[in-house]
């Protein structure tokens, strides 16, 4: 049976560079991929659309999947979230206009019922955030606990939901599984998304399965808040690596900005003087660090790098300890912020 929503994306996958090209300029072509840092345009190598491969199944074509969050589909999810599309008709529409297809004449129907609000909306995510439950106790704690954190049992940002809804692609239906939930919120303390870890039945790792991690919402320019800033702030990207630092050093008020094509891209709150980046040991670290510097020191905000011993501070917290790690970042932090966060 003929399906215009089938043929459309078939079309779409046809010209997935076009499409790239058009949605996400700031990217490139590289091989049989299109390679960006992310669904936001931000510049990285985080993201990777296929531009070839059969028209469905796996390798498919126009699929993409991001690396640093785990978020997958194809283009029309490119389209609707570069273009802010919610409803399914008019991004259908919004397909075929880049196609160069005719809009379809349709007859005069009844209006349809509102339809329930989309499942990757704020909306969705404030839902999920209600019905997660603090994580003292649960095997959210059980799994940072299995990290070295023993602090996330303190954080508000973090909750944890027994049965959130997982599905790998290729899969026809989500499975529940238990999972770690984190908000993401916006300068004005509002909820704006949700990232979540899915976790192993019973807490020591992540689940057993392709997609660990998935975010829903607005991320860009938002983060996930695990303590208060005053004056000084330190950025970084995991959600664990956050919390390692937190471990060595309780006084650090971080956030988790969760990708490092989001960490180049949160926004700065008004009032921080210095700013710490705590980075991960790799290119695409070293790039967001790079272009959130720039940014902070246009708003005369001192920035200092926060660089680990291994790929990332949970793995220095893992392999060294807590002691080490106070150690290594008490050589990194500015003499003005050393007496206070040590003292």
């Amino acid at each position: 049976m003929y399906s215009e929503t089938e043929d459309v994306i078939r079309a779409l996958a046809e010209n997935a560079e076009g499409v790239c090209r058009a949605y996400l300029p700031a990217g490139r072509r590289e091989g049989s991929y299109w390679i960006v840092g992310d669904l936001q345009n931000n510049p990285g190598r985080s993201l990777f659309v296929r531009l070839t491969g059969p028209a469905s199944g796996p390798g498919a074509a126009g699929k993409f999947a991001d690396a640093a969050t785990g978020e997958h589909g194809d283009l029309l999810d490119i389209i609707r979230e570069r273009t802010g599309i919610s409803r399914f008709p008019d991004l259908l529409a919004e397909a075929r206009a880049h196609l160069g297809r005719p809009q379809p004449v349709l007859p005069d129907v009844p209006v349809p019922k509102k339809s329930k609000a989309p499942g990757g909306t704020p909306a969705a995510a404030a839902r999920l955030f209600a019905a997660s439950v603090l994580i003292a106790g649960t095997l959210a704690d059980i799994y940072l606990r299995s990290r070295g954190v023993t602090q996330g049992g303190t954080m508000s940002a973090l909750r944890f939901h027994p049965k959130c809804w997982h599905r790998d692609e290729g899969q026809t239906r989500s499975v529940p599984r238990p999972a770690l939930i984190a908000a993401v919120t916006d300068g004005a303390g509002v909820l704006q998304g949700v990232h979540r870890t899915w976790l192993a039945p019973d807490g020591q790792g992540k689940a057993d399965v392709e997609t660990q991690r998935r975010a829903m919402g607005h991320l860009l320019g938002n983060a996930v808040r695990l303590t208060p800033h005053d004056d000084i702030l330190v950025v970084g990207e995991g959600i664990e690596t956050m919390l390692s630092l937190v471990e060595a050093v309780p006084g650090l008020p971080v956030w988790a900005a969760l990708s490092s094509g989001h960490l180049g891209a949160v926004l700065l709150p008004e009032g921080v003087q210095r700013l710490y980046i705590a980075i991960d040991r790799d290119p695409a670290g070293r790039s967001a660090a790079e272009r959130l510097s720039a940014r902070a020191a246009e708003g005369g905000i001192a920035v200092r790098v926060l660089e680990p011993r291994l790929g990332d501070f949970n793995d220095d917290l893992r392999a060294y300890g807590t002691g080490a790690l106070r150690r290594h970042l008490a050589g990194q932090i500015g003499p003005e912020d050393r007496h206070r966060l040590f003292g």
